[in-house]
């Protein structure tokens, strides 16, 4: 059976140059960094190496970036971080109601030991307008927190407009970027963020790797005690292996992310018109231009996504139906609902993220796919019936 993967956003096979990066460090090199002697001494060079190779993908300089072991967990260091350390400053956290619910959760826990949450409306395609930021900023206001891209409608936020927002307003700004580095173009200091959470097994890295780039004069509360390392922010001996692999796809990833994305958005547009072309009542999410460049969501009226998703997989397509946090959850999507997409058409919803493996080829069959199972779970859906019968 034909298979076809386009469910990259939930992660990315681990590249081959990456690998080999780790595996010295898995065998020979195995010392621990923080060790005085010899056997510390290579360990310590490939970590001040990989946050080299880490801050430059993101224009940072080394000693900005902490290691994490995900995008979750670093979005936590940044959230619970600056809470802890400002709460004497104010209780107030402005976010946006499409924000990961590593960025969510944490407001809730924070919210009930007294803190204060804004979550900022989107329009119909995902954007925070700046005004809004502005109006929700108070004398209280400590951190404001917006994705730099959606991962699942793909939107890209105009950070900057953002940014300058609350920078005249001197609120420090986080974005998780975990979907969008190595992606799309990322200049810390061009976009005036102070925090920026970013994540390996979305370029190509090892799972369990992902960084957090504290810009200077920001203050955190450690989210784990007991030791000197990461600046005394993250006790703990580090994971070279991964530190490493992190810093080569990386590497990788800024090199090649140009060609990359526009060779994905061309495939990715060709998709589109495709389904659009093949699959009546369908529409597609997010920005139609301000969006991830191997990011397209869909909804196909009148079907069930699990439905979708199910006879997909059969025919060797992988998909989602959001991210996997919610598909996981099974819980309708709440970036949808703030996108003002009405439940019909949230719960027949797609999201196809493709990677550098996917081809042409991959198009014409998924499209003809996509059209042969929607006409299929069609004929059996008594809403579809119903508008036929409105129609006529």
């Amino acid at each position: 059976m034909r298979e076809v993967n386009l469910d990259y956003g939930a992660a990315t096979p681990l590249d081959p140059a990456v690998l080999e990066a780790m595996l010295p460090y898995m065998r020979e090199h195995y010392g621990n960094p923080s060790s005085g002697h010899s056997l510390g001494q290579k360990p310590r060079q490939a970590m001040a190496e990989a946050r080299e190779k880490v801050g430059r993908l993101i224009g940072a300089k080394p000693g900005q970036i902490l290691f994490t072991a995900s995008a979750s967990e670093a979005n936590n260091m940044a959230v619970k971080g600056i809470a802890a350390a400002s709460r004497k400053k104010g209780t107030h956290i402005v976010a946006s109601s499409i924000e990961h619910f590593s960025i969510l959760n944490p407001l809730k826990t924070l919210e009930k030991d007294g803190f204060r949450i804004t979550l900022l409306p989107v329009d119909e395609q995902g954007l925070v307008d700046a005004g809004e930021l502005e109006r929700a900023i108070t004398p209280e206001t400590i951190l404001v927190s917006v994705a730099a891209a959606n991962a699942e409608i793909g939107t890209l936020q105009d950070l900057k407009a953002l940014t300058a927002v609350a920078k005249a307003k001197g609120v420090p700004f986080h974005t998780d970027a975990a979907a969008a580095a190595g992606w799309v173009p990322l200049d810390v200091q061009d976009l005036g963020v102070d925090l920026l959470t970013l994540a390996g097994d979305q370029l190509y890295g090892p799972k369990g790797s992902a960084a957090l780039y504290v810009g200077q004069g920001v203050r955190l509360r450690p989210l784990v005690e007991g030791g000197i390392q990461e600046r005394g922010l993250r006790a703990g001996t580090e994971n070279i292996p991964v530190i490493v692999g992190l810093g080569e796809a990386a590497r990788i990833a800024a090199e090649t992310r140009e060609e990359r994305a526009q060779s994905l958005a061309a495939l990715r547009d060709g998709l589109k018109e495709s389904l659009l072309k093949h699959v009546p009542h369908l529409r597609v999410n997010g920005h139609p231009t301000r969006r991830l460049p191997h990011n397209l969501h869909v909804s196909v009226e009148f079907v069930e996504g699990e439905a979708l998703l199910m006879h997909l997989d059969m025919a060797g397509i992988y998909v989602s139906s959001g991210s996997s946090c919610t598909s996981q959850a099974l819980k309708s999507s709440h970036v949808l609902a703030a996108i003002g997409l009405p439940p019909e058409l949230a719960q027949g919803s797609l999201l196809f993220t493709l990677g550098r493996e996917s081809r042409e080829e991959d198009v014409s069959y998924v499209s003809g796919e996509l059209a042969r199972i929607a006409q299929l779970l069609r004929a059996m859906s008594p809403l579809y019936q119903n508008f036929l019968k409105k129609g006529r």
